[in-house]
């Protein structure tokens, strides 16, 4: 399957953020990127992994340790 590659602009409006965040992503090195010239895009699959790594799995079949209150 082929990658879409995509500008800092619609990876924000993909996250529903603001360029800023992608760019600041990219200035940190925590998302993989491509320079096309003075272009910069992000794969597709990058997007997608980054979110999944980033995703936090709700805690299900826990108690409470608090007291009812009647």
């Amino acid at each position: 399957m082929k990658d879409r590659y995509l500008s800092v602009d619609q990876v924000a409006e993909l996250l529903g953020t603001t360029a800023r965040f992608p760019r600041r992503l990219i200035a940190e090195r925590r998302i993989t990127f491509v320079k096309v010239g003075r272009h910069v895009r992000i794969p597709e699959s990058a997007v997608d992994a980054f979110v999944a790594a980033h995703t936090v799995e709700p805690i299900t079949g826990r108690t409470s340790h608090l007291k009812a209150v009647a």
